[in-house]
């Protein structure tokens, strides 16, 4: 009597991390400095009427590192603080001259791949015979004129949202700085002491035109922390406001839009009335640093920060880690960019201390791949998943909106096909300093993807549509990690390739034949019969609506990799797969599975030609037996039937591996009860 042997074993494909079917890759970290958008050291040029902004020098300060004014250090930029200066029009509308160089202005950054920092003010160099750093009369100007200037510059700033990184709310006082006035009540000793309610409902109007001016995906940075809470809580606000949260942040609204500027960062314990009480009618000014610099670090996590330094005063604490404080402020506070110009009798001190070269890494955000979990292969036209591990090391989360792009890059043809990611935790200005961010994402693998194979890029871009900017590699974010940067796309390279079978259908039934040596993907609305053989190293699948028939003459070789699946031209169908990986010199058995669609019980029917042996496994993806080899019972010329139970549920799909040496049985089914 010849011997016959069955066994089974279960094999599930699941979407998550399977050895045989994903790939991960582990990233290594570099410590090089390079610059990104919305980040880092920023050159500061002042203008009043004529000069503008010129595209080849913009390029230079970007491309090439430049030792800033009385600077001990070098830095390359992304970013210019661009003073508009208006004391030429306190009387009068700002002349269309003016407005025409704002706007080559913009065109000159665009053209350089640069972002600008602007800010308005009246007079930016003070009388100081008082022995104040700035004695009044102060050069501004009342209310209405600030109004009506705000008015003007509105559309320009609508229009060139992309090349502004934030703006910054100015107009008021000496320097922009909302301290020194003439108009809107002087807290200083030179004048009242204090500020009032009227002050403060005055300053809240002009905050509010210059909201309603900057575009509203961009943000506006005031000066003290006060400020905002006057304005979003009312003028008689206590420095007790809350703080932005991470459920209110990004959201559009007045509170998620306003950020800070400290100009006089590390001066002073309370960096010079940074974190000071300016009053009101009900209150006298108080210093508030334990209230309102805690207010500022919660709320700094999800808008902009950045700044100067002023003065050396607070040395040795404004120097570098042991002896000063510099790195834990930038870290506490979300720092994400500081002058390079001002004040470099601080800045230096960072250099010779040590520091520097970690401050210029860190400021604002800087991601770092660990590592990545990928799919070997998909099909055009399904949905892909993948995780994505990173480390931000910087000192802030991004405070502009980025868009995740995954690119698929031929390796032939170097044709690039790109698709938005979605997921959990893709949204960068989220993004905070930490270990562990980990991006659960998917796509939709492009349907017009030919087959073969494809190299892996994620692309992290600014979504501006206006001017192409989302194309700009200069807006694009560069990875802290070696050998991932394409500095001609803007793409990070993921060190993956993916093999994709193409999706094209055929009506009807397909009848195979010949030799296949590459990757191929054949799909067909009914019905698939072959006698093909697959070579070493071809990868083919088979989809079909109805049945697979593998005929007399069929071989998948040594190397071979195999799917035959059961779902047809359409979707969200998925029931079987059979997967073979093996060699043989002997025809495979005709194999039919049927009923399709199927929700209760499958059938798969083998025609064995010759064989004396013949064995059948079903295991899961980590290799673990699922079931015990089960007991074979043979049925009238030599047909096999055996229920399967404890199956799993309906749209998982199953792999079935298929060994075979010299047998012989006439037929086998195997029924699949779910």
């Amino acid at each position: 009597m010849k011997s016959r042997h069955l066994s089974f074993i279960l094999f599930l494909l699941f979407s998550t991390i399977a050895h045989s079917q994903t790939q991960t890759v582990t990233y290594q970290e570099s410590f090089n400095d390079f610059v990104n958008p919305d980040r880092g050291f920023y050159y500061p040029i002042y203008t009043t009427t004529d000069p503008v902004l010129d595209a080849a020098t913009l390029t230079s300060l970007r491309e090439n590192a430049f030792t800033p004014f009385q600077g001990n250090y070098q830095v390359r930029v992304s970013l210019i603080f661009r003073y508009y200066v208006l004391e030429d029009f306190k009387n009068s509308n700002i002349p269309q001259s003016f407005l025409n160089n704002m706007q080559a202005d913009f065109v000159a950054l665009r053209a350089a791949g640069m972002r600008v920092i602007p800010r308005f003010a009246y007079d930016i160099a003070p009388d100081t015979s008082c022995g104040a750093a700035a004695c009044p009369p102060y050069g501004d100007v009342q209310k209405s004129r600030v109004l009506a200037h705000i008015a003007q510059i509105k559309p320009l700033l609508q229009t060139n949202s992309d090349v502004i990184s934030t703006a910054q709310m100015g107009f008021i006082g000496v320097w922009g700085e909302g301290y020194y006035t003439d108009h809107f009540g002087d807290p200083s000793p030179n004048g009242q002491g204090q500020l009032f309610n009227s002050n403060w409902r005055d300053r809240n109007e002009v905050l509010a035109a210059i909201l309603d001016a900057v575009p509203n995906n961009r943000l506006v940075q005031v000066r003290y922390p006060q400020i905002k809470q006057k304005y979003i809580y009312g003028v008689n606000a206590p420095v007790t406001s809350a703080p932005l949260t991470a459920s209110e942040a990004h959201q559009g609204t007045d509170k998620s839009r306003i950020g800070f500027h400290n100009d006089c960062f590390l001066a002073s314990p309370d960096d010079f009335g940074t974190y000071f009480d300016y009053g009101s009618d009900n209150n006298t000014p108080s210093n508030q640093i334990g209230i309102l610099k805690p207010y500022f670090s919660n709320d700094s996590k999800f808008v902009a920060v950045g700044g100067e330094t002023c003065s050396d005063e607070y040395s040795p604490q404004n120097n570098c880690p042991n002896a000063g404080i510099a790195i834990s402020e930038m870290e506490n506070l979300n720092y994400s960019f500081l002058n390079s110009d001002f004040n470099n009798t601080v800045n230096n001190d960072w250099q010779s201390g040590g520091c520097m070269n970690e401050i210029k890494r860190r400021l604002g955000y800087r991601f770092v791949l660990k590592n990545g979990t990928y799919p070997r292969q998909a099909t055009a036209g399904e949905t892909i998943n993948f995780t994505i591990n990173f480390k931000n090391v910087g000192f802030a989360a991004p405070f502009n909106e980025r868009i995740l792009r995954l690119v698929f890059k031929n390796i032939n043809t170097g044709q690039r096909y790109i698709r938005n990611i979605s997921g959990d935790n893709v949204d960068t200005r989220f993004w905070h300093p930490s270990n562990q961010i980990p991006v659960n994402g998917s796509v939709s693998v492009p349907s017009n993807l030919p087959s073969g194979n494809y190299q892996l890029f994620l692309h992290i871009a600014d979504p501006s549509d206006n001017n192409r900017i989302i194309d700009r590699p200069e807006y694009s974010i560069r990875l802290g990690n070696q050998g991932v940067w394409d500095n001609s796309t803007g793409y990070n390279d993921l060190k993956h390739n993916i093999t994709i079978f193409s999706t094209t259908c055929a009506s009807g039934n397909l009848n195979l034949t010949g030799t296949i040596n590459s990757t191929q993907v054949y799909k067909t609305s009914r019905s698939i019969t072959s006698t093909q053989k697959i070579n070493p190293s071809a990868n083919v699948t088979y989809t079909a609506q109805n049945s697979i028939s593998l005929k007399t003459g069929f071989e998948a070789r040594l190397g071979t990799q195999f799917r035959a699946t059961i779902e047809g031209c359409t979707t969200n169908v998925s029931n079987i797969v059979e997967n073979r990986t093996h060699s043989t010199e002997q025809p495979h058995p005709t194999m039919t599975i049927f009923p399709n669609p199927f929700i209760q019980e499958v059938n798969i029917s083998l025609d064995i030609p010759q064989a004396d042996y013949y064995t059948l496994t079903v295991y899961d993806v980590l290799g673990r037996t699922i079931m015990q080899p089960l007991q074979h019972q043979w049925l009238d010329a030599g047909i096999y039937q055996q229920p399967l139970y404890n199956w799993h549920n309906a749209g998982t799909t199953y792999f079935f591996v298929l060994q075979s040496s010299s047998i012989r049985v006439t037929r086998m089914v195997q029924q699949i009860k779910k």
